[in-house]
């Protein structure tokens, strides 16, 4: 599969807070030898004699390692947020959070009541070559695997769909009431860490980054090449909601954006020696503007880069406070084929600052001051929490560690509060189910639509709204008043929608920025 769902859902700042704190876990991730580690010594620690006593004389047979897990979770949760036992169950699927390509059939699907709907079709996949349409609703896999209309989850329903490289699937669909038997080949497909880049005016270029995978470097490079060469003079560089990756990465960016022989970030723990990584080379972009544009869940590789660059007064960090991961982690493959993601060392921005967040009353409390953090900026409520020591940058501004990258430009995101409105729309998905519907209904003419703006022009218009009133009135009539008095907030994320539909990720961030005043703050 080349995703379960559509990553631009209507999320609530705390039900996005619970996704964003799992895809953290990938941090700042320093590729190891990945080898097995061996723990064994003369003198054994009492918690391995203990499993070892456990395993040989246990009054029941153990059916599996449940209690291990459990055993292993709450060990590691007593040393930090970060490091944590991958089970070998989850272990292919966490290894595909760093990887450039997934392997399966190149669809993205939406699940409207009991149904999963294909809602991308990625051009040229699998899926694409096998005639899969924009709609179609999955409903068996190989003849016995019933997709739809029972009580699969979507990551379920993923997991059914996905599969090796060059394994055949047979897919049976539903389109227009009819069934339809597809025959499928699985690939790998690329899965870009890019979300989009162009210029938003004749000197200013914008490139949106998702995460830090194996390829990060080299999309970022085919982004800003061609945005120098159309003269561009100002970058803003989006890592909001980027949380993270591999270090590496990072690394390689921040060395095209500063000039030669500058420290960029060093790690640095009681078994890890310290290492230095400087910049080396001569970057694409070394002498114009940047702006980077972050917010609370931009974290650990994303830190690295700003920090650096903030550091070296390099850049302009716009938004509000970011996560606050200063931990790299490293892997160890585990002989029962789990894995070990064990934090190993900190890393410290050139100013010597480690932003990452207090973590000493246990994980939960952890996890709940994000939460609370997202919600007092959906509010507008100033970051209150303390800032840290206080460093001077070469031109003598003030820096903070010790809590994530503090903005030298504070602007509180536009994220939408739990209400009952937002209930609403959340819990029948209506607003995805609507832009699909809407999308088809009208596919001649959204295939004509040239660019961004002349959707914008077409579609944001009280005529596509009453096109969503009408639609809503089908499954809840009393909440029609209630959505009324959120359209504000409701038909700029519904006519990004569509132009995500037309142009993917591209035409989503096209769209979104330029009716999003928030983004303008951010820019000017």
């Amino acid at each position: 599969m080349h995703m379960q769902q559509n990553n631009t859902n209507w999320f609530t700042p705390i039900s996005y807070a619970l996704m964003i704190i799992v895809g953290i876990v990938i941090g700042v991730f320093v590729k190891g030898d990945l080898s097995t580690w061996g723990l064994f010594t003369a003198k054994q620690d009492p918690i391995l004699e203990m499993i070892q006593i456990v395993q040989s004389r246990y009054v029941d047979s153990l059916k599996n390692d449940s209690a291990s897990i459990k055993l292993a979770d709450y060990y590691l949760s007593q040393l930090d947020p970060h490091s944590v036992y991958i089970p070998p169950a989850d272990l292919v699927d966490v290894n595909e959070q760093l990887a450039a390509n997934l392997k399966g059939i190149g669809i993205e699907f939406q699940q409207f009541r009991d149904s999963f709907f294909v809602t991308y079709v990625l051009k040229d996949g699998p899926a694409f070559k096998g005639g899969v349409q924009l709609g179609d609703i999955l409903l068996k896999a190989n003849d016995s695997i019933k997709l739809s209309g029972g009580n699969l989850q979507a990551d379920e329903v993923r997991q059914k769909v996905k599969g090796p490289e060059d394994s055949p699937l047979k897919l049976v669909v539903l389109r227009k009431s009819k069934q339809v038997q597809l025959q499928l080949t699985r690939a790998n497909i690329p899965i870009s860490p890019m979300d989009a880049y162009y210029m938003i005016s004749d000197t200013v270029g914008y490139i949106k980054l998702n995460k830090f995978t194996d390829r990060t470097y080299e999309a970022f490079m085919q982004a800003l090449d061609p945005l120098v060469q159309k003269g561009m003079k100002s970058l803003v560089l989006d890592l909001r909601n980027n949380g993270g990756g591999l270090l590496s990465e990072a690394v390689a960016i921040a060395d095209e954006l500063l000039p030669g022989n500058k420290l960029i970030v060093y790690t640095e723990g009681v078994h890890s020696p310290r290492v230095d990584y400087y910049s080396k080379r001569e970057g694409l972009f070394e002498q114009g503007k940047i702006t980077i544009l972050m917010n609370e869940s931009s974290a650990s590789a994303s830190e690295v880069l700003a920090g650096a660059l903030q550091d070296w007064d390099r850049a302009t960090i716009v938004g509000t406070r970011s996560f606050g991961k200063g931990l790299v982690q490293q892997q160890f493959n585990l002989s029962n084929g789990g894995a070990l993601r064990l934090t190993t060392a900190k890393y410290y921005t050139p100013l010597g600052r480690n932003i990452q967040r207090p973590y000493v009353l246990g994980k939960a409390a952890y996890e709940n001051a994000y939460v609370k953090r997202l919600h007092e900026d959906a509010i507008g409520m100033p970051d209150s929490n303390f800032k840290g020591n206080s460093f001077k940058t070469p031109k003598g501004n003030l820096v903070y560690g010790g809590g994530g990258i503090y903005p030298d430009k504070w602007v509180a995101s536009n994220d939408i509060l739990p209400d009952t409105t937002n209930n609403l729309l959340l819990q029948n998905n209506l607003v995805n189910e609507f832009v699909l519907d809407f999308y088809i209904s009208n596919f001649p003419k959204m295939n004509e639509l040239k660019n961004v703006q002349t959707l914008l022009t077409q579609y944001n218009n009280e005529n596509t709204w009453q096109a969503f009133i009408n639609f809503a009135k089908q499954y809840s009539p009393s909440s029609v008043s209630k959505l009324n008095s959120a359209k504000n907030r409701i038909q700029p994320q519904m006519v990004s929608l569509l132009a995500r539909m037309r142009w993917y990720k591209q035409g989503y961030y096209e769209a979104t920025n330029l009716m999003d005043p928030q983004f303008q703050k951010m820019i000017h």
